[in-house]
């Protein structure tokens, strides 16, 4: 399988991002990942998100990105997308379908809000408009654990809340390994953008997206809840709902129709 990667670092100004490109098709698809992207950037990845999206590759040319290299204290998912909006320009991306996946989702919005031209389609994945209960409850416990320097017990939680119990049973084994080898060298970049979901809210302005939108819900979601999916779908005019019954927050690793739903709708 032949998935033509590119590994980049892109600088604009004072700005770095990292990104990856992969894939054989003509149509550009800009993924922006979730939360975990505080803990392990895109860079180095580019084979496993290769073999993951790999029912995109003949028809869709991705490019994911991570936030920006040196992240601002009190960075806002709204100036995560001012950023992300400068680095797509330089790019010559004018013209994309745009995925954000949970917290990549809320910056996706407020590029749908606030940079519309240019966005054929996008998907809003296992995400959330403001602070759910959900979103409240776990997000500070992850940032202590950070904070205290408490990986393993911040993996704990994290996996405990997002998978199935069918998955579980395949990493609680492991969890101390899994650990070990994955802890970052520090957890700033983390600690950053989990407080940026804390204060991310565009429930007033989702009517202004009028961008063709798939949102997805994951109906046993621990970490931003469910019914705020079926809310932002009624504030989005242009948009299709579909849930994922039996699944959590990590719907979009363990079920197998997910990628078949998104190049579905991509493609319709």
């Amino acid at each position: 399988m032949i998935f033509n990667i590119q590994e980049e670092t892109i600088k604009v100004d004072a700005m770095e991002m990292d990104y990856i490109v992969f894939g054989n098709g003509t149509k550009p698809l800009v993924v922006l990942p979730g939360l975990g992207d505080g803990l392990k950037t895109v860079k180095g990845q580019s084979i496993p998100l290769a073999i993951f999206y790999k029912k995109y590759l003949k028809k869709f040319r991705i490019y994911a990105f991570s936030r920006r290299v040196k992240l601002p204290q009190n960075y806002t998912t709204r100036e995560m997308a001012r950023d992300q909006k400068i680095v797509l320009n330089k790019l010559g991306l004018d013209k994309f379908y745009l995925m954000g996946i949970s917290q990549g989702g809320m910056i996706a919005q407020h590029l749908a809000i606030e940079y519309p031209d240019g966005i054929e389609k996008l998907i809003l994945a296992v995400t959330t408009s403001k602070p759910t209960k959900e979103v409240r409850n776990r997000i500070p416990k992850w940032i202590q654990f950070a904070t205290l320097n408490d990986y393993k017990s911040l993996l704990i939680d994290a996996f405990e809340n997002m998978y199935t119990n069918k998955k579980l049973k395949l990493y609680r084994p492991f969890y101390s390994l899994i650990s070990k080898a994955s802890k970052p060298k520090d957890f700033n970049r983390f600690i950053i953008q989990a407080k940026s979901c804390l204060s991310h809210d565009t429930t007033d302005e989702l009517q202004e997206i009028k961008t063709p939108t798939l949102i997805v819900g994951a109906v046993e979601d621990k970490i931003v809840g469910y019914d705020i999916s079926i809310e932002m779908a009624t504030r989005i005019k242009n948009s299709k709902f579909i849930s994922f019954e039996k699944y959590g927050h990590a719907v979009y690793e363990e079920c197998k129709d997910f990628n078949t739903k998104i190049i579905d709708f991509l493609l319709e």
